[in-house]
């Protein structure tokens, strides 16, 4: 049986959520009822794991976390960051999953510690900050921000690139993923607008963000080769690091590879999957790119998706014998939504830090020695 709900009631009034309505994708009803299931699965201690019974990782946990913020939660997403406050290893890190029981109680069940995974905590602790204005957040925060950021940065090769993770016995993994590095330059740029809200200048961090994002952009056979996965085509563009006409090539490079017009868009090549938490973070991309039209088109594309309790499920196969799959609803795939819905509708938390204006750009580095300070 699934655990007590978090103490946040039945969710949130229609009429409090009126800014995630999106012709199309979300009635005010509709809304209300989704962040009621978010709501549903997040237990006592603050954790929203992907669903009932299933494990909880800290990317996915801080999306639905955003999500909840964007609706307004905002008592909801302090629990979940205290959660993450209160679960942090000693060296900034967080494990790779935690195990949801019929208790409540999350014990790690994968103890390699992702970079990817312990950087984007930072973009959630911003959000909740944009969201919330709260200055004592941010203060109590802080901490887990700096201790995050430097494990994460003690994986920075001398290219740029940042290592995939550490293995549960602390031997660092150099394979450096391309989807992760651009969530993490989108981290560090969070991290280093917290550290100007605080007045506390990081140069480490600035040289580190600067040149990440010229790796990303500059240096593809840094990277190990998963174009195969839509990620990899889209995340650069979402995580900041590729802008403007590089950033519309790339899309449009992309796009009759990875789109299935009127069903969402792929996970991994060939496998006919659409998924609905990349189509959501593709229609963030084509937000961030200034393609709103085609960013709600794509969202309305899943609407096959939607479950009758305001989840959504993970994903659809449309060869062979079709149908959903996996069988399950996701935390994550509901907040990515929201949180696209959230952007097309121009919450500010959710604009600020996917859309990059307000974040620092970090400094990159010479490109005759292309060498980070690490």
């Amino acid at each position: 049986m699934p655990g007590p709900r978090s103490g946040a009631g039945s969710g949130p009034a229609p009429g409090a959520v009126e800014h995630l309505v999106l012709p199309g994708v979300l009635t005010a009803e509709q809304a209300a009822l989704t962040v009621a299931g978010i709501l549903a699965v997040q237990r006592p201690d603050g954790a929203i794991p992907w669903f009932h019974g299933h494990h909880l990782d800290p990317w996915d946990h801080t999306e639905a976390a955003m999500a909840l913020d964007a609706a307004g939660e905002h008592r909801a997403a302090a629990r979940a960051y205290d959660w993450l406050a209160r679960h942090q290893n000693e060296d900034g890190s967080w494990c790779a999953a935690y195990t949801d029981t019929e208790s409540g109680a999350h014990h790690p069940s994968d103890l390699g510690r992702e970079s990817n995974f312990c950087a984007y905590p930072v973009v959630g602790i911003y959000h909740h900050y944009l969201a919330t204005g709260d200055d004592a957040f941010l203060d109590l925060m802080w901490p887990v921000v700096h201790a995050a950021i430097a494990f994460v940065l003690e994986l920075q090769l001398p290219g740029g690139q940042i290592g995939w993770k550490r293995e549960a016995d602390g031997t660092p993994r150099h394979d450096a993923l391309l989807t992760g590095n651009s969530s993490v330059h989108q981290a560090l740029r969070c991290a280093l607008a917290i550290a100007e809200e605080r007045e506390e200048p990081q140069p480490d961090w600035e040289l580190a963000a600067g040149a990440l994002a010229h790796a990303i952009r500059d240096h593809p056979e840094r990277f190990l080769d998963k174009s195969r996965y839509s990620m990899d085509w889209y995340y650069p563009v979402l995580g900041g690091a590729v802008t403007g006409a590089a950033a519309t090539r790339r899309i449009e490079e992309g796009w009759e590879r990875f789109v299935v017009p009127g069903l969402g868009v792929r996970c991994v090549l060939p496998n006919p999957w659409v998924t609905g938490g990349e189509s959501c973070e593709l229609a963030l991309a084509l937000w961030v790119m200034g393609q709103s039209d085609r960013a709600l088109d794509v969202l309305q594309s899943i609407q096959h998706l939607r479950a009758e309790n305001g989840l959504y499920w993970t994903g659809y196969v449309f060869e062979g014998k079709p149908g959903r799959w996996p069988e399950e609803l996701t935390t994550w795939t509901a907040g990515a939504l929201l949180l696209a819905v959230a952007a097309l509708g121009g919450h500010e938390a959710t604009t600020a830090v996917f859309g990059g204006e307000r974040l620092p750009h970090g400094l990159e580095p010479d490109r005759a020695t292309e060498c980070c300070p690490r």
